[in-house]
């Protein structure tokens, strides 16, 4: 897994969460719109989801979810990105390196979509994809007893999806690791089948997807039970 995205902020919040999003047939069974600060390089929130069906509190919202893991978290990574001017050669930003979803139980979400989308400051769902559409960054969880770490995009059916779950067809700029070994990016506890990390990083060549961390008000992260997409 990279490294890199060790946190300033930490937090939580009773949840079970959902965020604005067009509807669709898919069934929802955990969602997550964690409220972001992000002039620092990692910004970290977290959510607790109640099984079955439970109010929800975080930051700036609230709504009703159904989990298949009742505890998860989510750490914004940023990196420095040089983008000099012609007044300013040392100008540039904090680009959105990836997000990663801590605590997540493969074993209860098994066989599960995992899906996470950023939300702008005015509420927007921003792109994270070669495309305009793309707004959507979505992987399979393991179907099997026992998981392992894996950063194999295809095995993990990595792709990218419109803001209502749409299938995008077009070149996949991100990257996934999965981890059930080592230390968890959110609290350095021991990370295991029942207490995995999933990183997705928008663009680990910085050439396509370079967004300000500084526009990003909201992630969700949600995970789908839908065999077909």
């Amino acid at each position: 897994m990279q490294q890199g995205l060790q946190s300033p902020l930490s937090g939580r919040v009773s949840s079970g969460f959902g965020g604005g999003r067009s509807r669709h047939k898919n069934k929802i069974l955990i969602g997550a719109a964690l409220a972001g600060i992000v002039p620092f390089l990692v910004s970290t929130f977290a959510a607790t989801v109640t099984v079955g069906s439970g109010a929800l509190e975080f930051g700036q919202g609230s709504q009703q979810a159904i989990a298949c893991d009742p505890t998860v978290f989510a750490a914004i990574g940023e990196e420095w990105h040089s983008a000099p001017t012609a007044g300013d050669a040392s100008a540039g930003f904090f680009r959105v390196r990836g997000v990663t979803v801590s605590n997540l139980d493969l074993a209860s979400c098994r066989g599960k979509k995992l899906r996470i989308r950023l939300i702008s400051t005015v509420g927007a769902e921003l792109s994270i994809g070669a495309t305009p559409e793309a707004h959507v960054l979505q992987i399979s969880l393991p179907n099997v007893d026992a998981p392992v770490s894996s950063s194999d995009a295809a095995a993990l059916a990595l792709t990218y999806l419109t803001g209502d779950g749409t299938v995008v067809s077009s070149p996949m700029a991100g990257s996934v690791s999965l981890s059930v070994s080592g230390t968890s990016i959110y609290d350095g506890s021991d990370l295991s089948a029942t207490s995995a990390d999933v990183t997705f990083y928008l663009d680990p060549t910085a050439t396509i997807v370079n967004l300000d961390g500084q526009t990003i008000g909201r992630t969700t992260v949600e995970t789908v039970n839908n065999p077909t997409r």
